[in-house]
């Protein structure tokens, strides 16, 4: 009575004229229009991360059929279908999200596969629709598997005549896999893609640790994985915005500075980042160049093609090219900022901000309700047939019995009376009767059916226990998430770079390891393993260690573990510092990489010492770094005044006119120092009496030189090596080892002692070593060959002895450095 009443009066209501505050109005007109564009239209849902648009175009591709093993159909279909059937929106909204879903540059996983022009990373548009094709990706088809089990719920269409599905099943979380955009009224969303292996990773893991928050998840998730990868920066900034779900993160495209030929110089961008126009991006740099902010580009242009992104920079001669890189960061797109907006709908109405955990928890609980849901529907279909195939059972166990009473039925009704009565069939079970071939009644078809039976009731089983038990259910949800990660897992493409922050750092996740470091003349750098190369006779020619160009040699040589920090010195007495873990690891014969692609170091710079730093000499107790130069300077500094290097480099030593650096040690201060000159004098003084000294002073007189003579290097001396052995070897690859016992201790300042006799055979001096006498040592030459050798083979000899061949050089080489191992360790 009550509803027929307020029907009635809703009657009476029809065409009167009510009064209304229109403030009242506006607001309640515009929260119903914003509701609409929220939830029907710019915001995705968070359990199958798509917006309406994309979820009905999938559903309709479906229908039609349009699996990824099936045949291409005309894009103008597939719009024409969804606007027909779900969208009652322009065709060119539903034409651009079918475009943007088949985009490889635009979605990491496309769920759309096309054929024809579907746009570019210029910002090219796609063809018209009546000329591309499209059907489903494998990964796309994914998203509806299930979907006809009553995993999910629908709804009418906008006109009632057909239901569409309120969610796809999405085995996958399809939100962080591709991410989205969207702008709403009043809010916006921003989600990048992510790499479907982590995501997968991260969501069984969840599943087990249902408590962990955005830092346990990051064991897994590094942050997002874009399809045109670049690399983004500061993991620690990376967590917050997903803890928040919402913050900046920096990405940077792929630049690399390469070397043409006669020192010129060309950067190279290969990766973009996300969502840059390639031709806005080229337009950015031809407009720094033409506004003369980059003065040192000689040439700009695009070289992109099937093989991927390629923007060339020509330098000019002497032209420096990390500023030039630096100012691309600063001024062009890149470098951008991607700013993360984890914004999408809950329970299909609610808009919310979202943290990682979050996302991940609200699709694994429609993960659930799919599993349960499918378990059910599937748990109803194999009872039922069960049901039928009891009856198939009884009857095919009387089969004369049921072929006489079909016969001796007046029609197929009474025939199905006549069975229900004679064999306590069901309706269903007679109907199966009747509709059963008589090829079933071959032995093997009536043994097909009891197997069919025991499976099916197995099967039922099985659904029983995943329906009672939420465990079983989380078990199938892992089991098939990681189904999905071997089918379509693939490596990540965007490198995180890890600043130093308090729980992760880059190191963290580098191996420690022995290295090599080379640095040829023109600033070629590489590490390869110490095993590499293989210990030979003393007097042998060695190996190839490095392919030289140019009349380019290798001018540096040494040991390092790939967590030390290098420190390079250069003739303007300046220090630059890098992770030896960031120098490119080579082969034995490869040339390696530019310095300048790695330090902010001028082309004029020019690296005259190598040092590495890392945890074995804080364990040692090194205080200082001393320094001599080629004419017999000396200088101490504290080595915590080289504590913050910035990538301009910091000022080492103040050097006079002609002279160079030959040599940097780390000390305790406690031990002795020993100089060396390529004439074959030597000296050995106190460490303490050289005073420390600030880092831009030019240092003391370490030794007296004669004309034409110089300092080519120098060793440290702690109190328990006094006993070791002195090496020095001859440019003409031969050497000795003499027990430093043999060298009496002097003042700093003096002209030394003879340390070896020197011929035109030898040649001058070039390296020399302090060594325990059972290390292995590695010798390379100018023109890159090396010979590993023990130092046992070779000979302990007095002071004033020429020493013995240990190698065998081509008549245009030298020695040029040398390392030392010891028990497969550092020294």
């Amino acid at each position: 009575m009550k509803k027929e009443n307020k029907e009635n009066q809703q009657n009476n209501d029809i065409g009167k004229v009510k009064l209304k505050e229109i403030s009242n109005e506006m607001r309640e007109s515009y929260i119903d229009y914003a509701m609409s564009v929220i939830v029907s239209r710019a915001l995705p849902d968070v359990r199958d991360g798509l917006k309406p648009v994309h979820r009905r175009i999938l559903y309709a591709m479906g229908e039609d059929g349009l699996y990824y093993n099936s045949r291409f159909r005309k894009s103008a279909t597939v719009v024409g279908s969804v606007l027909g059937r779900y969208h009652p929106h322009g065709d060119v909204a539903v034409y651009d999200s079918l475009v943007r879903m088949a985009q490889d540059f635009s979605l990491r996983y496309p769920l759309v596969q096309g054929q024809g022009n579907f746009g570019s990373l210029d910002g090219d548009p796609a063809s018209a629709m009546r000329y591309s094709e499209a059907k489903l990706s494998k990964i796309g088809q994914q998203m509806l598997v299930d979907i006809n089990k009553d995993t999910v719920d629908f709804t009418d269409n906008y006109d009632a005549t057909r239901k569409e599905p309120v969610v796809l099943p999405s085995p996958v979380p399809q939100l962080l896999l591709n991410g989205t955009l969207g702008i709403a009224v009043g809010m916006a969303t921003s989600i990048p893609p992510h790499n479907l292996s982590e995501v997968c990773d991260a969501s069984i893991y969840l599943i087990d640790n249902p408590d962990a928050d955005t830092e346990d998840l990051f064991q897994f998730i590094k942050g997002p994985d874009f399809p045109t990868a670049g690399i983004i920066y500061d993991q620690k900034e990376i967590i917050s915005a997903y803890s928040q779900g919402k913050g900046p993160i920096l990405i940077r495209g792929k630049a690399e500075v390469v070397e043409r030929k006669g020192d010129v110089w060309s950067i190279i961008i290969t990766e973009i980042p996300y969502q840059v126009n390639k031709a806005t991006l080229v337009t950015q740099i031809a407009k720094l160049i033409q506004d003369k902010k980059i003065k040192e580009v000689k040439d700009a242009r695009d070289e992109s093609g099937r093989e991927g992104i390629r923007i060339v920079l020509d330098l000019k001669k002497g032209a420096f090219p990390q500023k030039i890189l630096n100012r691309l960061y600063k001024s062009t797109d890149l470098q951008k900022k991607f700013h993360l907006n984890m914004l999408a709908l809950v329970d299909g109405i609610q808009p919310k901000i979202l943290s990682l955990p979050e996302v991940l928890s609200y699709y694994l609980q429609h993960r659930k309700e799919v599993v349960l849901r499918r378990s059910k529907y599937e748990l109803r279909k194999a009872k039922e047939r069960e049901h039928i195939l009891e009856g198939l059972a009884k009857c095919l166990a009387k089969i004369d019995q049921v072929i006489a009473t079909i016969k001796q039925s007046k029609n197929r009704e009474d025939a199905r009376t006549n069975l229900k009565k004679n064999f306590k069939l069901t309706d269903i079970q007679a109907e199966a009767i009747l509709e059963t071939k008589l090829s079933a009644l071959a032995r093997l078809e009536i043994q097909r059916i009891k197997e069919e039976l025991k499976e099916i009731r197995e099967k039922i089983k099985g659904l029983m226990a995943i329906i009672e038990s939420p465990a079983k259910i989380k078990e199938v949800i892992k089991k098939e998430l990681k189904e999905m990660k071997d089918s379509f897992g693939d490596p990540r493409r965007t490198k995180v770079f890890v600043k130093k922050i308090e729980e992760i750092s880059e190191e963290d996740l580098i191996a420690e390891e022995e290295a090599l470091i080379t640095l040829t003349q023109k600033g070629y750098i590489k590490r390869i393993s110490p095993s590499a190369y293989k210990t030979q006779k003393r007097g042998g020619k060695g190996i190839i260690g490095i392919k030289t160009q140019d009349e380019d040699f290798v001018e540096h040589f040494i040991l390092a573990s790939t967590l030390d920090k290098l420190f390079f010195f250069t003739d303007s007495g300046k220090v630059f510092a890098l992770p030896a873990y960031e120098v490119p690891q080579g082969t034995r014969v490869s040339r390696g990489r530019a310095l300048v692609n790695f330090l902010d170091i001028s082309q004029n710079d020019k690296v005259l010492a190598v040092l590495p730093l890392g945890k074995k000499d804080n364990q040692a107790q090194i205080k200082y770094l001393v320094m001599a130069t080629k004419n017999g300077i000396i200088k101490k500094s504290a080595l915590e005044d080289f504590g913050n290097i910035r990538n301009s480099g910091l000022i080492a030593i103040r050097l006079k006119k002609g002279d160079v650096l030959r040599s940097v040690k780390k000390t305790t201060g406690k031990g002795e120092i020993i100089l060396v000159t390529k004439a074959g004098q030597s000296i050995r003084a106190k460490e303490k009496e050289i005073r420390p000294m600030q880092r831009s002073a030019a240092g003391n007189k370490g030794m007296r030189l004669k004309k034409d003579d110089e300092l080519i290097g120098m060793e440290v001396i702690e109190k328990e090596q006094i006993k070791d052995y002195l090496l020095v070897i001859t440019e003409y690859g031969y050497g000795k080892r003499t027990k430093l016992t043999n060298y009496r201790l002097q003042s700093r300042g003096g002209s030394g002692i003879k340390t070896s006799k020197l011929t035109k055979r030898t040649g001058d001096l070039v390296r020399v070593k302090i060594l325990k006498g059972d290390e292995e040592l590695i010798i390379i030459s100018q023109r890159g060959q090396v010979i590993r050798v023990s130092a046992k083979k070779i000979s302990v000899l007095s002071r004033a002895t020429q020493g013995v061949r240990i190698m065998k050089l081509s008549n245009d080489d030298k020695v040029i450095s040398l390392i030392s191992l010891q028990n497969g360790d550092f020294s």
